[in-house]
């Protein structure tokens, strides 16, 4: 009797699983995501719609915190350090407040994107920005709660927030400059130790030419900080390429440069590794 009730109950727990009942959200999800520039921007939002309400003032009062949006927050991300209003913020993601008043709209910044709504307890130190831009009147009315990236440049944009018939363009600038010359000089520098590194262990984990492998991961070494040590990871894979190539003496030599350094760095991994294959290779 007792496997016939687990059995039912099996059965009865699968068909609920099964049988959900999927309705269309009345505020559904979107997503936006923009370059500028260089700079990718994310925004992710609830979208109510008006239905014959009153918006501002009523539905959304004046001179009170407003979630802009529904549901969870809405949140907008940076990839890198921007500024908007001509105020500094840091690349992240934030979730999107707002202040609406008839003739100003303070727009915040927020750090802690987790709530539902607006935060239980407001904290003044998540707040990373607040900047105040004015509302301007529309000649057609929207529906539905919209957030838009236009007027697009390679160093510039605005954020778009419109419903009903007001608008808030909310300003911001993209260090495209900047990135694109770090992009220039990190390229015309050359590979970094990393790069040579990882295309020796792409051509020694494929058994590819170790001829290049080896070639590379001394490039590696040999690029690596002069203030530090070089990485023991760096001549463990040396050491792995001369014993792959047929070079066993070498390899040896180079691991044993591996083991004092993993020990020196306190890795018990990378020392087993590198005693193991000194004792395979010595036979």
């Amino acid at each position: 009797m007792r496997k016939i009730i687990v059995m039912l109950a099996l059965v009865i727990a699968n068909f609920v699983m099964e049988a959900q009942v999927k309705t269309p959200q009345s505020s559904p999800l979107a997503k936006i995501e923009q370059v500028v520039g260089l700079t990718t921007v994310q925004v992710e939002y609830s979208r109510p719609s008006a239905k014959g309400r009153t918006v501002y003032g009523d539905l959304v009062p004046f001179g009170k915190m407003w979630r802009t949006g529904a549901n969870a927050n809405t949140t907008i991300s940076f990839s890198e350090d921007v500024k908007v209003g001509g105020k500094d913020l840091k690349k992240g993601k934030y979730a999107l407040f707002t202040f609406p008043k008839a003739d100003s709209w303070d727009v915040i910044f927020y750090t802690d994107t987790n709530n539902w709504g607006l935060p239980e307890n407001w904290n003044e130190a998540n707040v990373a920005l607040r900047v105040t831009v004015k509302p301007e009147t529309l000649n057609k009315s929207v529906e539905s709660l919209s957030i838009f990236l236009n007027n697009l440049t390679n160093d510039s944009g605005l954020i778009e927030l419109s419903w009903e018939r007001t608008m808030v363009a909310i300003p911001f600038t993209v260090p495209t400059q900047d990135t694109a010359m770090k992009s220039i000089e990190k390229t015309l520098a050359g590979p970094s130790a990393g790069d040579y590194f990882s295309a020796a262990q792409y051509f020694y984990q494929t058994n590819g030419d170790m001829t290049k492998a080896l070639s590379w991961v001394n490039s590696a070494i040999s690029n690596s900080p002069k203030d530090k040590d070089v990485p023991f990871w760096y001549l463990r894979l040396k050491s792995l390429i001369q014993a792959k190539s047929g070079d066993k003496k070498g390899a040896i030599a180079t691991a044993k440069e591996s083991l004092a350094l993993s020990v020196k760095a306190g890795n018990g991994d990378y020392e087993k590794m590198n005693k193991d294959s000194i004792a395979e290779w010595s036979k």
